[in-house]
């Protein structure tokens, strides 16, 4: 069995094994994880017997939490960063230096398809259609960290990845529920 295939399955068995009551806490933990988020998080709720409005809610709190999670930390490293190297630079040209000598060039490394079609992405639609998008090529955390590490506002970034959120988990819930009610009969 695949690792994603094998969490989804501990997840569902999992379900079946708690009460009722912390069935949507355990969605919520699944929704969490990349490349499961919202929209395992769904499947695994409503396959569990959960209602699918329930599951969605718990899926799409889940991933909202881990986003905002992600875009704090990447936003006080970009902090982090941005200010050494300003301090840095301030050093050098009290120095009588250049804040030039500070720039290093890095080895080119070859970037992920999902890397490349996301910035293109970006490029193109800008950050609502990258946060809309993005889940298409890679999680939405790492869509969140890329868009705040590149300098993009945190409020901005969060509103527009709630939206797709939103949107994703409403999109998976409505397909997940109408192929199991009406193609497998439950």
């Amino acid at each position: 069995m695949k690792p994603i295939q094998e969490l989804v399955h501990n997840f569902q068995e999992l379900l079946g094994q708690v009460p009722e009551f912390l069935q949507p806490f355990i969605l919520m933990l699944a929704a969490t994880i990349p490349f499961l988020e919202n929209e395992a998080g769904v499947l695994i709720g409503i396959v569990g017997g959960l209602n699918p409005v329930l599951a969605a809610a718990a899926a799409a709190i889940g991933n909202f939490v881990s986003v905002l999670l992600v875009v704090m930390l990447t936003s006080g490293a970009r902090t982090a960063v941005t200010n050494r190297v300003d301090a840095r630079a301030a050093e050098a040209v009290a120095a009588g230096g250049s804040a030039a000598t500070l720039v290093a060039a890095r080895p080119a490394q070859p970037e992920s398809k999902g890397r490349i079609r996301f910035k293109r992405w970006l490029v193109r639609f800008g950050v609502p259609g990258a946060s809309i998008l993005g889940p298409l090529a890679i999680p939405t955390q790492f869509t969140a960290s890329i868009l705040v590490a590149g300098g993009t506002s945190r409020r901005w970034v969060l509103l527009w990845q709630g939206v797709a959120i939103l949107l994703w988990t409403t999109i998976s819930t409505v397909l997940i529920w109408s192929a199991l009610r009406f193609v497998v009969g439950v």
